[in-house]
């Protein structure tokens, strides 16, 4: 018999990957109404961090989602829950998808569990939550955690707006495409690094950010030795040459710095009047064109112009 949310206390357990042991799904019951998907964050480390409800939803559905089951594996042993467990995953949600919606019509309920953290966010599922959506079959979020969210939270960067970037492209050509675009976002990044290309992907960061830009790069968020490095991007940079990559990154960039507007004097003030003048415009379209000129508003223009007796 399954138990309900056993195992809730807490004991600060690791996410650790294992074989799968679970049996193939069980049929609907009969007389089932309409099926239900559930959107299930889990923990992104420690254990400890399931909710209750999450705990009970994983329970009770008749199957899980998720892209490895050996990773989830560890997380469901831990609480007794012995719901079946089916893979996920980009490379077989087409052949997947249609025969798990068409189960979901017939009055199965399934939860999709992301590997760590919270589904779709940087991990697959979005293919079945579109399909369910434009089947009308209820989509149910049980939320919960997300590396991004935390990895924000405790960056001591501005936190609103932000822009989630995800994994950057392993190959460096894309990569840094990506990143040249990412360059113009004026506010706050997040970014998965992999620990595989620690090195090179902070070091594109850089040059491709700004080496200026102040940053926070984290590494195994909730867990026993979880750790932070704060610095400009370049410094992070320079010292990840000498970093041992061991676990899960998350990189959050600050803004960039704002740039201080130029200072006009009222020497180039009138002679950006006299160049607008010159070009045949009259006084108010070449006050216009001068101050655009000049990086300023026509207020600006007029109060470098006026005499400072008159100021």
């Amino acid at each position: 018999m399954r138990t309900r949310g056993a195992g809730l206390a807490t004991r600060g357990a690791e996410i650790e990957s294992e074989h799968p042991s679970g049996p193939e799904p069980r049929p609907p019951s009969p007389g089932a109404g309409g099926g239900k998907l559930f959107v299930v964050a889990t923990p992104i480390g420690n254990l400890g961090d399931l909710s209750p409800r999450a705990c009970e939803v994983l329970a009770s559905v008749r199957l899980l989602l998720a892209e490895d089951t050996r990773h989830v594996r560890k997380l469901l042993n831990h609480f007794a829950i012995t719901t079946p467990t089916r893979s996920l995953h980009e490379h077989n949600e087409a052949r997947e998808v249609p025969r798990l919606l068409a189960d979901l019509e017939g009055g199965a309920e399934f939860a999709l569990i992301s590997d760590a953290g919270t589904p779709l966010v940087a991990d697959p599922g979005f293919r079945l939550v579109r399909g369910c959506r434009e089947r009308g079959i209820p989509v149910l979020a049980v939320p919960g955690p997300s590396a991004v969210t935390a990895a924000l939270a405790v960056s001591g960067l501005p936190p609103v707006p932000f822009t989630f970037a995800g994994f950057l492209p392993p190959k460096a050509a894309a990569r840094a495409e990506a990143l040249e675009s990412l360059a113009a976002l004026p506010h706050t990044l997040v970014v998965f690094v992999s620990p595989h290309r620690l090195r090179p992907e902070i070091e594109a960061c850089s040059q491709f950010l700004g080496a200026e830009r102040e940053a926070v790069l984290l590494a195994e968020l909730t867990k026993v030795h979880e750790r932070a490095s704060r610095g400009t991007l370049g410094e992070l940079a320079a010292s990840a040459v000498a970093v041992e990559a061991k676990g899960e990154y998350t990189l959050v960039v600050g803004p960039p710095p704002i740039a201080e507007a130029p200072s006009v004097t009222p020497e180039a003030a009138g002679r950006a009047l006299e160049e607008a003048l010159a070009r045949g415009l009259d006084l108010a379209e070449a006050r216009r064109q001068a101050a655009r000129a000049l990086g300023i508003s026509r207020k600006e223009l007029y109060n470098l112009l006026m005499p400072r007796s008159t100021r």
